[in-house]
This record gives C-alpha cells, sequence and structure tokens, in this order.
C-alpha cells in the first residue's frame, strides 16, 4: 500500500502542473494519473488501497462540504437576492430533467438510475469555478452589479441541492422502484438535516466558546480534528435511522459547518477554513486519482459516443435553465451568455460521487461513472478556457470606467 500511496502522492500532483503549464484544469492531470495508474491500464495500484477507495473518497466529500459550509457567505445569498437562490438549484433541476427524460432512451437505463446519473452530472465545480470568480472581483469584472458573487453563492449551493438529490435517488434505486413516500422524503429529510446539523454546529461552537473563556484554548488543529469526528458521526446517523427517519447526512454536515461560521467570531471561521483547505489539498489528490483508477477506460470508450451525446444534451438544458434564472434582471445579453459558460465545468462533485453507485453494486454504476468521468475531461477544460476568454469580451470592468 505504501508503494502506491508514493504513485499516487508524486504522479498526481506532477500531472496536475502539467496540466496547468498547457491551461488545462490539475483535476484532469489526477484522473488520467489514476487511469494510467489503474488495473485497467499498467494495474500499479495495491488491491487493498482500491478496496478502501469509497470510504477515503467519502472522507474527501465531506472535507469538500466543510470547506463550503464554512466558506459560505449567506450576506451574498440576501445581496444578489432571487437569481442567487435559483442558480442554486434550477439549472442542476433542469439537467437532471433532462437525463431523466433522454438517458433511458438513448443508454438503456432505468428512469430511477437516469435520475442518479444526473444527480451526479448536475453539480458545477467549484474548484474550477471560484478561483476564477476571485480574480474576477479583484481586477474589477462584472461586480458593478455582482456577477462574481453570483456565480459563487449558486454554485456553493447548487453542489449542496445535488448532493441532496443523489443520496435520495441512490435509495431509490437500491430498493428498485420510486412512489410518492420516496419524494415526499426529500423535503423531510432536507428540513431534519439542516436542524440537526444547526444545532449540532451550536453545540459545537458553544464548545469552542466556552473554553476560551475558561482559558483552555483549544488550537485550530484540534478544532478540525472535532469537527471532522463529529461529522462522520452525523454521516453515520443518516445510516442508523435509515428507514426510521428521513435525514440528510450531508446536509446536516453543511448545515453544522453554516452553523460553525454563523455562531464563531470572523477570526475562527477563517482559520478552520484555511485549515481544510489544506487538509483538501491531500484529500484531492487521493479523491481524483482514485476515481481515476476505478475507470474502466475500455468501458467508456464503448459508451463515449451515447454518453458524449446525452451529456451535450444536458448541458443545453442546463444553459436554458442558468437563462431562466437571469430573466429580469439588469445583466445584458453578453453577461447572461458568460453566466452560463461559468456554469459549464464539473469536476469535483462528479469525482466524489461518481463511484459511489458502482461501489453500491448498482447495475448503472459502471455507467454513471463513465459518464462523470467523460463529463469532467469535456466540460472542465470547456468550462475554464471559456471564462478566460471570454470574460474581458462579456463583462464590464468597473475599474476603468
Amino acid at each position: 500500500m505504501l508503494t502506491s500511496l508514493g504513485f499516487i502522492l508524486l504522479a498526481g500532483p506532477a500531472m496536475a502542473a502539467l496540466c496547468g503549464k498547457i491551461g488545462l484544469p490539475r483535476i484532469i492531470g489526477m484522473l488520467i494519473t489514476g487511469i494510467l495508474l489503474g488495473p485497467y491500464v499498467l494495474d500499479l495500484l495495491d488491491p487493498s488501497i482500491l478496496s478502501i477507495s469509497a470510504d477515503l473518497r467519502q472522507m474527501a466529500l465531506i472535507i469538500i462540504l466543510l470547506k463550503a459550509g464554512l466558506s459560505l457567505d449567506l450576506a451574498d445569498l440576501k445581496k444578489v437576492g432571487r437569481p442567487a437562490l435559483m442558480m442554486s438549484c434550477v439549472p442542476a433541476s433542469f439537467e437532471i430533467l433532462a437525463f431523466f427524460l433522454f438517458a433511458p432512451r438513448i443508454m438503456g437505463i432505468r428512469p430511477v438510475e437516469a435520475a442518479v446519473m444526473g444527480a451526479v452530472l448536475g453539480a458545477v465545480s467549484p474548484a474550477v469555478v471560484i478561483p476564477r470568480m476571485v480574480q474576477l472581483m479583484e481586477s474589477g469584472y462584472g461586480t458593478d452589479k455582482r456577477i462574481p458573487q453570483l456565480i459563487m453563492a449558486g454554485a456553493s449551493c447548487d453542489d449542496i441541492f445535488v448532493i441532496v438529490l443523489f443520496s435520495t435517488f441512490v435509495g431509490m434505486a437500491q430498493g428498485g422502484k420510486a412512489d410518492a413516500a420516496d419524494f415526499a422524503a426529500i423535503p423531510i429529510s432536507i428540513v431534519l438535516g439542516i436542524v440537526l446539523g444547526a444545532a449540532v454546529g451550536y453545540g459545537v461552537s458553544l464548545f469552542f466558546e466556552k473554553a476560551y473563556r475558561q482559558g483552555d484554548y483549544v488550537r485550530n488543529s484540534m478544532k478540525v480534528i472535532l469537527v471532522l469526528g463529529v461529522s462522520f458521526l452525523l454521516m453515520a446517523a443518516e445510516d442508523r435511522l435509515e428507514g426510521k427517519v428521513p435525514v440528510s447526512g450531508l446536509l446536516a454536515v453543511v448545515s453544522m459547518a453554516c452553523a460553525i461560521r454563523i455562531k464563531s467570531i470572523p477570526a475562527v471561521t477563517r482559520r478552520l477554513s484555511e485549515k481544510f483547505g489544506k487538509l483538501w489539498l491531500a484529500a484531492e489528490i487521493l479523491l481524483f486519482v482514485l476515481v481515476g483508477a476505478a475507470v474502466d477506460i475500455r468501458y467508456t470508450l464503448a459508451a463515449g459516443g451515447a454518453a458524449v451525446l446525452m451529456i451535450v444534451l444536458a448541458l443545453l438544458f442546463r444553459s436554458a435553465g442558468v437563462a431562466l434564472c437571469l430573466m429580469r434582471t439588469e445583466l445584458t445579453g453578453k453577461e447572461r451568455l458568460f453566466c452560463v459558460i461559468a456554469y459549464l465545468p464539473k469536476a469535483t462533485v462528479q469525482a466524489a460521487i461518481g463511484s459511489v453507485p458502482l461501489a453500491m453494486g448498482l447495475p448503472c454504476g459502471q455507467m454513471v461513472l463513465s459518464v462523470a468521468v467523460l463529463a469532467i475531461l469535456i466540460t472542465a477544460p470547456l468550462g475554464a478556457a471559456g471564462m478566460d476568454l471570454s470574460y474581458r469580451r462579456l463583462l464590464k470592468n468597473c475599474r476603468e470606467i
């Protein structure tokens, strides 16, 4: 296993850096590394590390959600208002609808499996989008109408929305059917997840505050360990309560992080967010390389034509959803086009959950993973290059006015 970890931690960043040099997202390099090292090409990874890759990927997903919750500024949602709220769910819903309607015919899968695939593909990639939006805010492009803030706020919530739907659809696919009770459980699991996470986050914040007042200072590194431990318990609670009370463990993790951000002083949450950001540096290497290693490249190539057609069709639906969200706003046609481009790239969430159906033994698992990897390889470079090449022409630079 140590040899395999050495290959992953050395070859992954090296390929990522190479992709960065030629203008491609670093994620692509890590995926390619996993495909090359995996059992279907060079077969250099020990089976022992592949056997626990599902658990490692879930831990990486929890780190993503904690960082998202600690970084999510609810004030941004209030400032940009209705469009940000709609951008957090409407484009993803349109894309899931496209898969639900067309994937059974194009790819020969059941409707509930098509919903699972749509939920995997429905999220935009914060890893590709957010750094570029920060750069736009620093340079003044689109800031007069808060376009970068709109995209950042929508993208942060978009991932959470999609992951909650994914967990629901996977449960339906495991049961083999979907009835009214399953759909009724969705809002219940969302509400209970938010309430449970908020209550736990409030309690964690009180613990940190009480320890600080008593002079028993808790180091930031220890806070990270405590928050991670509580997050693992929240995820375990979902499994324990399955069949009794529907509750979203993933949403509870995000809600807990948001509660900690609101209750704690800004300096504390900023340091926690930075700590989880550093933790994510190692987690993302393991995540993307292991996802690449799980890809059967022969199966992916065989499903290529139908998968690419489905991805393109879903992106058209997604673009229509973005356009709907921006109706009755002050944005010009060029600015709306930029928002559509910014909502194209996929990477982080697809890598985190794309292999879950395969690990759970769902019949559609290999196909879902193959489509997820193809979507990353197609949309991540497309969206990244599209934003980099178009923002000067589509957005107004407020500092030049």
